[in-house]
């Protein structure tokens, strides 16, 4: 499966579109382009893969893999990328203005259906962030 992100930069966030196969999933934010500075920034565009992940905070979500010069780059929900994301890549329902969005959990159980149900049948999920 092939899941791309269509980003749109902005000084205060990084807004997309993610979609599959040409079909909408959600949209979503992230913190905006610094260089790929840890914690500040957005991650490069590229491609990546994705593989299931499990912490107390976030319970069952996932992880992009082997970001250059960083880790732990999450999928989970947030609605202000500047408050709630160090790095890490949250669905959204709508957005609301430059890294900022609503209903994140419902987006992201949506996103998570998907991937799930691709990584349960062993297909690889690739990622590909551009813009």
């Amino acid at each position: 499966m092939i899941l791309i992100l269509n980003r749109t930069y902005f000084p205060d966030g990084t807004n997309g579109k993610l979609e599959c196969e040409g079909k909408f999933i959600c949209n979503t934010i992230e913190l905006p382009w610094k260089n790929n500075e840890t914690k500040v920034s957005c991650i490069p565009e590229g491609k990546y893969f994705i593989r299931k992940r499990y912490s107390k905070k976030f319970q069952w979500h996932f992880e992009v893999l082997e970001v250059k010069n960083r880790s732990l780059i999450l999928f989970h929900p947030a609605n202000n990328a500047l408050q709630e994301l160090k790095g890490c890549i949250a669905p959204v329902t709508k957005l609301s203005g430059p890294g900022l969005g609503l209903m994140s959990r419902k987006a992201f159980v949506k996103l998570k259906e998907l991937v799930y149900k691709a990584l349960d049948s062993n297909e690889s999920i690739e990622l590909i962030i551009q813009s």
